[in-house]
């Protein structure tokens, strides 16, 4: 089956399995029960909330609280105890990017309904979002009120909020960040960015303590929830955990495919389903690095510009109708691919180096899953982060989730996120009742 035809029926059966929900939402009120503010800025088609513009001024904490506002869920059912599974809080919070500089995150905090049944008080969960793409649209704290967006101009999927749900039906609260430049309409999302990721979980947990509709404290156990990109960040925010947020101590953490060698990652996509995470890729990396752009404008022809700045405004969906299946080489002036200019300038090597999760020990377990077919986000990479974590004498729980490969990247890579997500829920849930992880860092030389 030719790509683009591969990548349609995967989002049909995206879009089927969200189906229900996929329900017109309410327009957001603010704190103060008004309707929401009118949109600042207009993404393909789909107005951003004057909610997402961040202000001026940011406080000086990491994790500080800088507005909040009910979040309509699209899928929301009345209980006895109250609405199933919660009410949500939508929020913007102040983080720390890579280069220092404050920076404004939103996301959503739900309160769930349920009661914890586990040991201790209610436990926090950080849900870190696979990819979403890159316009402002494609906001997960969005995607929970809209789970799918059609309209011609643009195709978001709430994905993310299968696993959001399931946590809370367990009575975990659970706090979701929409990461550096992802909704917030003042710069671009840093896509797989190690630093930014990573701050934008830890800050998200801080700022979800401070709400006032939030039961948890700073006694509740908290874990960290991610696949793909997610599983990027929530990997990158167990490393930097005991330096970045003592204040913050982890239960564990569930890291799904994540993408820690992004020199590996960059070759594994290029030319494949999600070939236009490339393009994602470079335009977060010239927001972070500036001093990159001379190497950017020596290499990318003009359809390659043109593709990032398209690429800038797309969720995923788009760019797997839009650019699935391309090739970086028709975006280069010399005809190299960008892996073959990744080689040629060590400036990219430094770059792509300092990106590398692995090199930090976590202070908390972690697990680590990845498909054995998974060649979207390779497999090798993934499972030599749990081996590098284990060398370091981290507490790893190596998962190699056993799928056949289908012929698609796309569905090589998404298969494994359904088959282990109630085991990694588990996992995590009795990691967050108290129960010791252990470890099977000892098997590793049999592991595929």
């Amino acid at each position: 089956m030719p790509p683009r035809p591969r990548m349609l029926a995967a989002a049909i059966t995206a879009a089927l399995a969200l189906g229900a929900q996929a329900v017109p939402a309410a327009a957001a009120g603010q704190a103060d029960g008004s309707a929401t503010a009118p949109a600042t800025e207009v993404s393909r088609g789909v107005e951003i909330p004057a909610f997402y513009t961040p202000p001026s001024e940011l406080p000086g904490a990491d994790g500080s609280l800088i507005r909040s506002e009910p979040l309509p869920l699209a899928l929301s059912l009345p209980g006895i105890d109250g609405p199933l599974p919660g009410r949500a809080t939508r929020m913007m919070y102040k983080s720390t990017d890579a280069n220092g500089e404050a920076v404004a995150v939103t996301g959503a905090y739900i309160e769930p309904t349920a009661k914890w049944r586990g040991q201790g008080p209610r436990p926090l969960v950080a849900v870190a979002p696979g990819t979403m793409g890159q316009g402002d649209q494609c906001a997960a704290s969005m995607a929970l009120e809209h789970p799918l967006r059609l309209n011609g101009q643009t195709v978001s999927v709430g994905y993310e909020d299968l696993s959001v749900y399931r946590l809370l039906l367990r009575g975990v609260a659970v706090v979701v960040t929409d990461y550096v430049g992802l909704g917030t309409t003042d710069r671009l999302h840093t896509y797989v960015n190690r630093v930014d990721g990573a701050h934008a979980v830890l800050d998200a947990v801080r700022a979800a303590r401070s709400l006032d509709s939030a039961s948890v404290t700073s006694d509740s156990r908290v874990g960290l929830f991610g696949y793909s990109q997610g599983g990027g960040a929530t990997a990158a925010a167990a490393e930097l955990q005991p330096s970045y947020a003592p204040d913050v101590p982890l239960s564990g953490t569930y890291a799904g495919a994540p993408p820690a060698d992004l020199t590996e990652v960059t070759e594994a996509i290029d030319g494949g389903d999600l070939a236009g995470a490339l393009g994602w890729s470079l335009n977060g990396f010239l927001q972070t690095e500036p001093a990159l752009r001379p190497l950017a404008d020596r290499y990318i022809n003009t359809a390659g510009q043109e593709a990032l700045k398209d690429l800038s405004t797309m969720c995923v969906g788009d760019a797997l109708f839009g650019y699935g299946g391309d090739s970086s080489t028709d975006w280069t002036k010399t005809g190299q691919s960008i892996s073959d200019i990744i080689r040629a300038e060590p400036a990219l090597q430094d770059f792509l180096a300092k990106q590398r999760i692995g090199t930090l020990k976590p202070g908390s377990p972690v697990r680590v899953a990845t498909g054995v077919s998974d060649d979207l986000v390779p497999h090798g990479q993934a499972r030599q982060l749990a081996v590098d974590w284990c060398r370091k004498g981290a507490e790893v729980t190596y998962v190699p989730v056993l799928l056949p490969g289908v012929g698609s990247g796309l569905l090589n890579h998404f298969a494994p996120l359904l088959t282990d997500q109630g085991n990694a829920i588990s996992w995590l849930t009795d990691r967050l009742s108290g129960e010791p992880a252990g470890s099977n860092c000892w098997s590793m030389p049999v592991q595929p």
